[in-house]
């Protein structure tokens, strides 16, 4: 069987942007995945030695993105762009994420039609939820999205 490809493989997106770290498991209607808090993040804050707890939207955005990504692997694809349309109660215990802290990062799909997709998404810290939210997301076919790039040309 074919080894799957480390979570960076299968985001659309390349460094600085990628936020999160390893996927930890991820099936057809679920992914988890880590992120350990460290100054390599973009959004890393030198004096609170730590990143915005608003930042937990995009960590949650990027794990969808990594199941998105694997989904197409599966089906010899490459990852596809999407964009993520909102965010609904996203409601998180901290204003931060420390250092050196350990994060996993859980989405599970609810419903996906038409390149349309909703995830209940939610971050634990060793073991205790302290971020939710469900995230609804859009990845347009390569005609859509052809379209969309040359609409003011």
């Amino acid at each position: 069987m074919t080894k799957t490809p480390h979570l960076h493989q299968l985001l659309p997106h390349g460094s600085p942007m990628v936020l999160i770290d390893d996927m930890i498991d991820v099936g057809d209607e679920h992914i988890h995945c880590q992120v350990t808090i460290s100054e390599n993040n973009l959004f890393f804050d030198q004096q609170t030695r730590s990143i915005p707890g608003y930042v937990g939207i995009e960590f949650m955005a990027q794990t969808v993105a990594g199941w998105s990504g694997y989904q197409a692997w599966r089906n010899n694809q490459s990852a596809p762009i999407g964009f993520l349309l909102g965010s609904r109660r996203y409601d998180s215990d901290y204003a931060q994420f420390e250092e050196n802290n350990v994060f996993d990062i859980f989405a599970e799909k609810v419903m996906e039609n038409n390149g349309m997709a909703a995830f209940s998404c939610r971050i634990e810290h060793q073991g205790t939820v302290i971020a939710k939210s469900q995230l609804n997301a859009f990845v347009p076919t390569e005609q859509q999205l052809d379209q969309m790039q040359n609409r003011n040309h």
